[in-house]
């Protein structure tokens, strides 16, 4: 489920990119790069709005799908340390005592 909101998630952020560059920030935007073929379907106010649209859509359709992903993220058993620490101090065995130095060097044999 994850890679399927990942998918998604870069789906939507490609197209969001996509939008924002189309748009000029001085009005020519869209309908200037087609040569006017946005102007004759729905008209240079029209088109602004459409690109603002779906901008603002895809803007939230990313933030949702970053903040639903989270809920879909398999829940493994977090108690793994709890039980071992239960183990030991309920059993009534202490854990063994770490080995000491006598200070004695291993010897090699050639």
């Amino acid at each position: 489920m994850l890679i399927l909101f990942g998918i998604l998630i870069i789906i939507a952020s490609v197209i969001l990119g996509l939008i924002v560059l189309i748009q000029n920030p001085k009005g020519g935007g869209l309908s200037s790069s087609f040569g006017g073929v946005g102007n004759q379907l729905m008209g240079v106010k029209q088109t602004t709005d459409v690109l603002e649209k779906g901008t603002w859509i895809f803007a939230a359709v990313v933030g949702l799908l970053c903040l639903l992903s989270p809920a879909f993220i398999p829940k493994e058993s977090t108690n793994k340390g709890n039980e071992l620490i239960e183990k030991i101090s309920t059993s009534g065995q202490k854990p063994a005592a770490p080995a000491t130095n006598t200070g004695t060097m291993p010897t090699q044999n050639p």
